[in-house]
């Protein structure tokens, strides 16, 4: 079967911009959501607006802000814990989790797609995710798969083009369809640039380093180079 239309599960970084461009190329009909969940970097849904705004999608945006309010352990929302810095492998990249986040973002883009009569709902995960983020393993994938199919009388069906994917080959995919990389918004930090220390700032530049593609990012000065965090083996911050 053919995809017709679906709703996008947008933040306005690197891999949900790839996907977007990605479902246009193919013909399908996009309708974008971003979800403000308290998250610090806010920086992501002003990039979304833009992006959106540049290309003429429909986009709407949900402020469940208040959920931050419930979320003691994570860095990205709760105000009082830092965000850690370092890569991904680093224990610390843990408590940037937000508890069950991708089943909310998803519960409320199938009531979208209920609504709207639109046959599926569509997210950017992948592999390079799955060790940190248990909501963007392909078994929570399949049983979500399962559970928007079973929840009205309307099938909706979850679209993941990207989940056995690396995120190098995003980037690829991402080059070949000419996507606006620079507009894109990754760092946790929030700040005017990307700090470019960050877990995700980190996997960005690992993902376009080894890609080969170039990278446009505006970084803060005192961001490593990509020279420094090879001689560390990608690992910032251990002693």
């Amino acid at each position: 079967m053919k995809l017709k239309d679906t709703i996008l599960i947008y933040s306005g970084g690197m891999d949900s911009t790839v996907l977007l461009y990605y479902l246009i190329s193919n013909g399908i009909n996009v309708k974008c959501l971003t979800i403000d969940y308290g998250q610090k970097h806010k920086k992501e849904i002003t990039s979304a607006i833009n992006i959106c705004k540049n290309i003429s999608i429909e986009h709407k945006i949900v402020d469940l802000s208040s959920l931050s309010t419930i979320f003691s352990t994570s860095s990205l929302v709760n105000a009082n814990i830092n965000l850690p810095l370092g890569h991904y492998e680093k224990t610390s990249m843990k408590s940037t989790v937000v508890p069950n986040r991708n089943m909310i973002l998803l519960s409320i883009a199938t009531a979208w797609a209920i609504d709207s009569n639109i046959e599926s709902v569509s997210y950017a995960a992948h592999s390079g995710d799955h060790a940190i983020y248990p909501d963007c393993r392909e078994i929570f994938a399949n049983a979500m798969n399962t559970a928007i199919g079973l929840c009205d009388w309307k099938k909706v069906f979850l679209n993941r083009p990207f989940v056995s994917m690396k995120k190098t080959d995003i980037c690829k995919l991402g080059n070949k369809l000419k996507i606006p990389f620079e507009k894109t918004w990754s760092c946790y930090e929030g700040k005017e640039l990307h700090c470019g220390k960050c877990g995700t700032c980190i996997e960005r530049r690992e993902a376009f380093y080894l890609s080969g593609v170039s990278d446009l990012t505006k970084y803060e000065k005192n961001a490593p180079s990509i020279e420094q965090m090879l001689e560390s083996n990608w690992k910032l911050n251990d002693e």
